[in-house]
């Protein structure tokens, strides 16, 4: 992806569909869109699932806690939303198989009654994944579940294992544009939408945009302007028409990152029991293990949400009783808040009153013809996407079906069978096939004509110095956190590791985009404050 080339597409040319936001359900819809056949320009404010899109917990999941709520309380609502991600879980699982894998998660009780509660409970919740060829849940042993997770806390009875998924959602989003460029769509990072451009009626005609890098402003040309903003989708829907309501509810969700030593293995933990009727997961992620996460009102949109002393220790106490031992505070090696876009019905439509917080709505400004996908999750990101394109194709009076649940990503479109070279470490082998699929031969041409580029970055991580080069030219990273945050999710790994690696990676960076040397500072010296300001907040109150 070429910005430039793709900056001088939305100057110049006319579209039936804008998406503002490129986070998951933006560049799906994207993707979506172009494949039946609608010219779409998706642009973002920030990097590509530079918010909520790359601060998930990393499941694929219909929502064990939806099901448990759904019986309880005989809410067929939330029993639709289990069905929905269920429906989904294995599209992701195969359109982006090297981003995404199955997931055992292992739910520790402390009796037999409890053990035979969560069985029922979960095996329930397999039979609803309908053509899923994940394992069915089962009962552990004692025996079994040490042998599985040796550092459960011993005073656990047994346990229930059932299979959801994971996945990379940064990478799995940024795959998501990735492939909708591969199919036609115009698309560019930092450009933000600053006002509409309306007609004598009020409705939106078109839209002036700010390449926030260069700083130059231009007007875009669209039939259709879709709001898939996520937590700041009301800044949008009252900018294109001033006398509606806010609809978000935003939430803010915490995850702590500690080492691997804590929670060997590849399975995960579910923690059922918690203070606030929550579930709390530890999961393996890449080199190290996630805690989360918080459910906390937030209503600082204009603020990045960040770990707070008190976060930390509820994690790390809801834990203790599940995990053999658990990290002191200092040990937390890097960490992040998300934001959920969770939605309210309207006022004025008492018919809306049934929405779910977590379910999602296509909502179509009468006034305005602005059209935002406003809720949802990750997991149903594909299903949010094809219903708003499907109110999109009735408006512009297109018949094509959606195409996209079995359309495969780049990175997974292609066998490949790439033969490691044999000065480049295993590690970090299998790190370039994990993060780009079948695009690792590219990286590895690079290497090819720069062998030097084929060092680690860090001693202790698999990153290496081609893969700097690769997302510059291929993957529009722009910035030194587009690289550590997004494309390869070092910072939310380690800190520290990520601070000692700024030099290196600065410098491959402004040979690449060619940077000037007050560019390159600056990159360094904003980067390094935000990583400080993370370490520094999780040991205040």
């Amino acid at each position: 992806m070429n910005r430039q080339e793709n900056l001088e597409r939305l100057k110049s040319e006319a579209f039936d569909v804008c998406i503002i936001g490129a986070g998951a359900s933006g560049s799906g819809l994207a993707l979506d869109a172009t494949l039946r056949g609608l010219k779409v320009a998706l642009i973002d404010r920030g990097d590509y699932s530079g918010e909520t899109s790359s601060k998930s917990t990393k499941l694929i999941h219909g929502g064990v806690r939806y099901l448990e709520q759904a019986f309880k309380n005989l809410d067929f609502g939330q029993l639709k939303q289990v069905r929905h991600g269920l429906a989904e879980r294995k599209f992701l699982l195969s359109n982006g198989a090297h981003l995404s894998k199955p997931l055992g998660i292992l739910t520790p009780v402390f009796s037999y009654w409890e053990g035979l509660y969560y069985t029922i409970g979960l095996k329930m919740y397999g039979w609803f994944a309908k053509n899923d060829k994940l394992p069915a849940a089962r009962w552990l042993s004692r025996k079994e579940m040490f042998l599985v997770s040796p550092d459960i806390h011993p005073s656990a009875h047994s346990a229930v294992m059932y299979f959801d998924g994971q996945l990379d959602d940064a990478r799995y989003a940024l795959t998501l544009a990735q492939t909708a460029h591969q199919q036609g769509v115009a698309t560019a990072n930092y450009v933000e939408l600053t006002d509409f451009k309306k007609d004598a009626d009020g409705k939106i005609s078109g839209a002036f945009l700010k390449n926030t890098i260069e700083g130059e402003t231009f007007e875009i040309k669209s039939k259709l302007f879709i709001n898939c903003t996520g937590p700041f989708s009301d800044h949008l829907r009252i900018l294109a028409n001033p006398e509606d309501e806010n609809r978000i509810k935003p939430s803010k969700g915490v995850h702590i990152v500690i080492p691997k030593k804590y929670f060997g293995g590849e399975k995960a933990l579910l923690i059922p029991k918690t203070k606030d009727g929550r579930l709390i997961f530890v999961i393996p992620f890449k080199s190290h293990i996630l805690i989360g996460t918080t459910d906390t009102p937030y209503d600082n949109l204009k603020e990045e949400p960040m770990l707070t002393k008190f976060e930390i220790e509820y994690l790390l106490e809801t834990a203790n009783r599940y995990l053999k031992a658990i990290p002191k505070p200092e040990e937390i090696t890097a960490g992040y808040g998300g934001i959920r876009p969770l939605i309210s019905a309207k006022r004025k439509s008492p018919k809306d009153t049934k929405t779910l917080l977590r379910d999602h709505e296509v909502e179509i400004d009468e006034k305005s013809g602005l059209i935002s996908l406003l809720g949802g999750k990750w997991t149903t990101y594909r299903l949010m996407a094809q219903d708003t394109c499907d109110a999109i194709c009735r408006i512009l009076n297109n018949d094509n079906p959606c195409k996209t649940t079995d359309f495969k990503l780049i990175g997974c479109q292609t066998e490949f069978s790439i033969k490691k070279p044999e000065d480049l470490k295993l590690e970090s082998f299998k790190h370039l096939k994990g993060n780009y699929g079948d695009q690792t031969a590219v990286i590895l041409k690079i290497i090819e004509k720069e062998p030097e580029l084929k060092e680690k970055i860090h001693i202790d991580f698999p990153f290496i110095k081609a893969e700097v080069k690769y997302v510059c030219e291929y993957e529009m990273a722009e910035s030194l956190r587009d690289f550590f945050a997004r494309r390869t999710r070092w910072e939310i790994l380690n800190w520290d590791a990520c601070l000692a690696s700024l030099d290196t990676v600065a410098n491959i960076m402004s040979d690449t985009l060619d940077w000037s040397d007050e560019r390159k500072n600056k990159e360094i010296s904003d980067y390094r404050a935000i990583l400080e300001k993370f370490k520094k907040s999780t040991t205040q109150n």
